[in-house]
């Protein structure tokens, strides 16, 4: 039967799969008659629980994603008692109730109530206050994919004024942050009617916890539903969560990434623009535009190679008729202070050069007979099989056939694209077990085998990599992550801004988005008002869409503010000059901004490689202390100083901003200053996105550059006055991971408000521009 040779599978496999679960050591295995329940510490902040009635799966240890070697219990101690047992560290105690007595059930009980133990327990912080109860837990027993299993699942108590985020990427909200009152789909979906969902299963709580779910099968998240935040999830044994506990929103996000790995610094280049679209037919169509970036005098990092330029999918080779050198393109690109990006793809058709071998090796995801699955007919998708990325010798044969075939040609960074997968795994089988144990598991596997490949190969050339999936650990990759492929309209740029702060709220914070969106322009305009750029020029692109422009300026005026900026498209140009003359000045102007932010950015980069918390945050994790700010999705904190409000409807000039309390506020383009703790109508002229700064900012403007290729001079220094304030200036070679041997440097500037004056670098105390003076 299936379901035995995927348990034969899984045991021959899985001591070889990437980031393997590793059997823990508990510090407690308590037995509440029937229900075995595991406590686990990963520092003083961090206990993992696990729930089961088979003593066996609660000593597996943790699943895919989690780090077993930072378990650590050497911060608590454990009392056992009449009243239960309590794990206390300084950082948290939880408490696991006694079995309760026994006794006859009730008529109805012996009909309705669940078969398994009960469970108790309790979370308490640092100060000694219950911030979260178990409210019950759940294994039900039903097949799938042809395997006997379980539907596992826990619910918690919820009070009634916490405020629950993160979850991964939801495009289904137009404003709201708050996942309270939500019922999500926690899973890979690419057909998800918002726009791609992507299950990254840690949920924060405002009142000072969160929760990492730790299963990768498809989960279904009901937040704070009659009282109860619950996660069930399709297929497990056992219920397997961590709860990390802390002060502030970033505490939480250090024990994190103690958990699941830490955020890399990326290449710099990273944080310039990315010129990408679907697709550059030629390489000379690449130097064109690279070229005219330059002539333009448009600061430019990296160009990008889409798809299609292979001879065939899954062929793995660069179509000579196309582009017949590509090695000298690279090396143009390089000599222009350029780096590349190639797309590689994880699918290969039947009659593919490749197919017959990867078919008889097993490295394909299969079906319930052993048979290679090619395509979905569901979505008209009927080309090639699937990588199986959790098979460790597929992993590598995928990454060394890309190394010799495609990135050898002087591309520097792959773009994994399909890495949600594309190919659904649902009733199908990799090599570790069925794609619905597995849901949710691929974009790790995948990404991470990748990356580890090519630190390997160029071990002192940072790994960069874009990729559209992710799930726990992912941010550990190096990859820069974003949401697929959104459709071009002024809907899909209102719903990108809650749900990338809900992405970075579960802690993924490198993401972005296509600016302008993905798919084709819609032929006709939807404009109820006059457009604010006037699409003379560019009607080759947008058609008889007379607003477009308008859109793109608004969305690339979002990018800049944004960890990435790429501009992207499945038109016939996607980069500045595209989109009429009016468009292309406003977005040129945005272009130097950005950047004009790079050593600010580039220092919030290392902020988060420190800390595991984002540098784009949502307004809850700075201002808390103000009820206001519990729901807004509309806006958000770019690092410590800027708040942004993207512009987001047709032929709108001003927009309803919050301004947090506890704090000034200065519009950085007026200087105004204005007190906070209110809404004011920010104006929003088409050449304006709405950006406030906190009083107290210390700001690094960089020198006017062409890209992040040499040293940039810092220009001016701003200050905006109002509170003492501070900024840890970085700065290392921006390419090599010399940074992790301490190779880089740290300039230390402090504001004092009543001297007003700048201390930490006599240099750039010359450079002070204090704001409103």
């Amino acid at each position: 039967m299936r379901p035995t040779l995927n348990r034969t599978l899984f045991a021959l496999t899985s001591a070889f799969a990437i980031a393997a679960p590793l059997c823990a050591t508990p510090l407690s295995t308590l037995d509440r008659n029937g229900a075995w329940v595991s406590v686990e510490a990963y520092g003083p902040n961090v206990v993992h629980v696990t729930i089961a009635v088979d003593k066996d799966e609660v000593l597996k240890g943790p699943g895919y994603g989690i780090l077993p070697k930072q378990a650590d219990n050497s911060a608590f101690r454990h009392t056992a008692g009449a009243d239960g047992d309590v794990f206390v560290s300084k950082g948290m105690t939880l408490r696991v109730n006694p079995a309760p007595p026994a006794r006859t059930p009730s008529q109805g009980e012996k009909y309705f109530a669940p078969a398994l133990a009960s469970v108790g327990l309790q979370v308490l912080n640092a100060k000694g206050d219950k911030v979260l109860e178990l409210g019950g837990w759940e294994m039900s027993p039903h097949t799938v994919n042809g395997e006997k299993t379980y539907q596992v699942g826990a619910s918690f108590n919820t009070a009634r004024d916490e405020h629950l985020y993160g979850m991964g990427q939801n495009q289904e909200s137009l404003s709201g942050l708050d996942l309270r009152g939500r019922v999500l789909d926690c899973k890979h979906w690419y057909d998800a009617p918002g726009g791609e969902s992507v299950c990254v299963p840690f949920m924060v709580s405002s009142k000072g916890y969160g929760i990492v779910w730790d299963n990768p099968s498809a989960t279904r998240f009901q937040g704070a539903i009659h009282g109860r935040t619950v996660f069930q999830s399709q297929v497990g044994e056992r219920v397997s969560f961590f709860v990390i506990t802390g002060n502030t929103p970033d505490e939480l996000y250090s024990g994190y990434a103690r958990l699941t790995g830490k955020t890399p610094i990326p290449p710099k280049s990273a944080f310039g623009l990315i010129q990408s679209k679907a697709r550059y037919e030629t390489q000379a169509e690449v130097l064109r535009v690279a070229n005219t970036y330059r002539q333009k005098k448009y600061p430019l990092d990296v160009m990008v190679v889409d798809w299609f330029y292979w001879t065939r999918m899954g062929q793995m080779d660069i179509n000579p008729a196309e582009y017949p050198d590509p090695d000298g393109m690279n090396k143009q690109l390089h000599d222009m202070g350029m780096e590349s990006i190639i797309s590689i793809w994880p699918r290969y058709e039947t009659s593919g050069r490749y197919f017959n071998e990867l078919d008889r090796k097993g490295y394909l995801l299969k079906d319930k007979d052993g048979k290679t699955v090619d395509g979905l007919p569901f979505r008209s998708d009927r080309t090639g099989g699937l990588i199986d990325a959790t098979n460790p010798k597929a992993r590598q044969w995928f990454f060394e056939k890309s190394r010799d075939n495609i990135l050898s040609h002087g591309f520097d960074y792959p773009w994994l694209d399909e890495t949600e997968p594309d190919l659904v795994p649902d009733g199908f089988f990799y090599s570790i077990g069925s794609g619905d144990r597995y849901h949710n598991l691929f974009p790790l596997v995948h990404v991470e085998g990748f990356a580890d490949n090519l630190r390997a190969w160029k071990p002192n050339k940072r790994v960069l990599i874009l990729s559209r999936a992710a799930y726990l650990g992912s941010q550990r990759t190096g990859a820069l992550f974003w949401s697929s492929d959104i459709t071009s309209t002024w809907e899909a740029l209102q719903r990108q801004i809650p749900a990338g702060l809900n992405m970075v709220a579960s802690g993924i914070a490198l993401w972005g988005n296509d600016i302008g969106g993905w798919q084709k322009i819609p032929q006709n305009t939807t404009a109820v008002k006059p457009p604010l750029v006037d699409p003379a020029g560019a009607e080759d692109v947008v058609g008889k869409n007379q607003d477009y422009p308008e859109l793109m300026t608004r969305w690339f005026q979002y990018g800049t503010f944004l960890p990435t900026l790429r501009l992207h498209g499945d038109r016939k140009h996607a980069d500045i000059w595209s989109f009429g003359k009016q468009a292309e000045t406003i977005m040129a102007r945005y272009d130097q901004l950005r950047y004009q932010l790079i050593p600010y950015i580039y220092s919030q980069a290392k902020f988060t490689h420190d800390t595991g918390a984002p540098f784009m945050r949502p307004l809850w994790m700075d201002f808390g202390a103000d009820p206001n700010v519990a729901n807004i999705g509309t806006q958000y904190m770019f690092g410590p100083a800027f708040l942004v409000a993207p512009v987001t409807e047709q032929g709108q000039t001003e927009k309803d901003v919050y301004l947090p309390a506890g704090t000034d506020w200065y519009d950085f383009w007026t200087n105004e200053k204005f007190s906070g703790g209110r809404w004011i109508k920010a104006q929003a002229p088409i050449d304006r996105i709405p950006v406030f700064v906190k009083a107290g900012s210390v700001i690094p403007m960089g020198a006017d550059v062409q890209s992040t290729r040499g040293k940039q001079a810092i220009a001016q220094v701003l200050v905006y006055p109002g509170k003492d304030g501070e900024f840890a200036l970085y700065d290392d070679d921006g390419v090599s991971y010399d940074y992790e041997k301490g190779k880089s440097t740290v300039t230390k500037l402090r504001w004092n408000d009543a001297s007003g004056k700048l201390s930490g670098d006599a240099g750039m105390a010359k450079l002070v521009k204090v704001v409103g003076k």
